[in-house]
């Protein structure tokens, strides 16, 4: 077989080469934006220091780098092909009769690999940078200027003393810890009675284990705190259906018991489905960005027009790409299966890109 021949191993290491490439571009593309972005919200907090800055925006980047997987190896490919046809590479391969799903098998069998890799490895590691990027931010920022204040959370406790309502910017890795807390806490007669500021609380039998404290009583001086114990009647299980992580937040490995903990809730979930689904067809997916490049720069490059060429696949990648947004948006809505919504955009594009390929081939 070609994959474990001389050229196989060659064709290999070219496309890995020219992905690894477009992936170090990417990232630092996106880390400096990010960081630039984030030093200007900073911008007017003097206390803010720059590796707190470079550290959110390091965290947050491999979450955005996972959902342009499909151009870097669109791009990737372009430029592993091109790369050949450039170099008479592939007129050399030609000449030697072989056609042109023998020197496409290395890259697919790559792109296929990678896939697999990014779902089950990649994306529980981004998963977990994003959480600490979001916690990170909540704790350096506060609530006014978070990145994520839109999405902060609420909830309400009752109990024989009185209700509580609790803010807070983000959840912790861990389900029942939150970060950037704010209790408001009223008497039997709805009476405010003081306000807790905490950096972190975690729920522990029946009470909230508060850190880093400060405590506001009205008509007295504030009182500053390493830890304090808030009584609460909510369970984990409350404060999981009221403190919903998204989808994109939760692990490949962890997505199967999300789904179950809101299905025992009486939720919905189809947003979950939906992302198990999604990591689930990735790897064709990126099949199908490989084979979109190929039906565009296998021609000679020295017989012209590539240019167009190219630019044609990035938009056939493009429509893809948004075709499997429209796909996702409809099965999170629950108007589509969310498995159909996950594997068609993957499937069609497979197949249109063999389609393609076999009638530049064959005729």
């Amino acid at each position: 077989m070609i994959m474990a021949s001389t050229l196989g191993r060659y064709l290999s290491r070219r496309f890995l080469i020219a992905i690894c490439g477009v992936l170090a571009f990417l990232f630092a593309q996106i880390f400096l934006l990010d960081f630039a972005d984030t030093m200007r919200r900073a911008s007017d907090m003097p206390h803010v220091s720059i590796s707190s800055i470079a550290t959110i925006s390091l965290f947050r980047t491999p979450s955005i780098i996972e959902q342009t997987l499909p151009f870097v190896f669109l791009f990737g490919a372009i430029i592993c092909f091109v790369s050949l046809s450039w170099r008479l590479e592939l007129v050399v391969m030609r000449a030697a009769g072989l056609s042109v799903w023998q020197f496409l098998g290395p890259p697919l069998t790559c792109a296929l690999g990678l896939g697999i890799i990014a779902a089950i490895v990649f994306n529980p590691v981004s998963a977990t940078l994003k959480m600490r990027s979001d916690a990170l931010d909540a704790k350096v920022f506060g609530a006014e200027q978070s990145r994520d204040s839109d999405k902060a959370l609420w909830i309400r406790q009752r109990s024989s003393q009185g209700q509580a309502v609790i803010h807070a910017l983000s959840q912790g890795d861990e389900d029942a810890t939150l970060n950037g807390v704010t209790i408001y806490a009223f008497d039997v007669d709805n009476r405010f009675t003081r306000r807790i500021e905490a950096e972190t609380a975690k729920l522990d039998n029946g009470v909230w284990h508060l850190e880093k404290v400060r405590e506001f009583v009205p008509n007295q001086q504030p009182i500053t705190q390493e830890t304090l114990d808030f009584p609460t009647s909510l369970t984990a299980t409350q404060v999981r259906q009221n403190f919903a992580v998204s989808a994109d937040s939760v692990s490949f490995w962890r997505l199967s018991a999300a789904i179950a903990q809101q299905g025992a809730a009486g939720l919905e979930a189809n947003d979950y489905r939906l992302q198990y689904q999604t990591l689930l067809a990735r790897p064709v997916l990126l099949v199908a960005m490989v084979l979109i490049a190929a039906t565009v720069s296998l021609r000679f490059a020295r017989l012209g027009g590539i240019g167009v060429m190219i630019l044609s696949g990035i938009g056939a990648g493009f429509v893809l790409y948004v075709v499997t947004k429209m796909a996702k948006d409809l099965g999170t809505a629950g108007l589509v299966n969310p498995a159909v919504a996950a594997w068609s955009p993957a499937v069609v594009g497979v197949l249109i890109g063999f389609s393609v390929l076999l009638n530049q081939e064959d005729g």
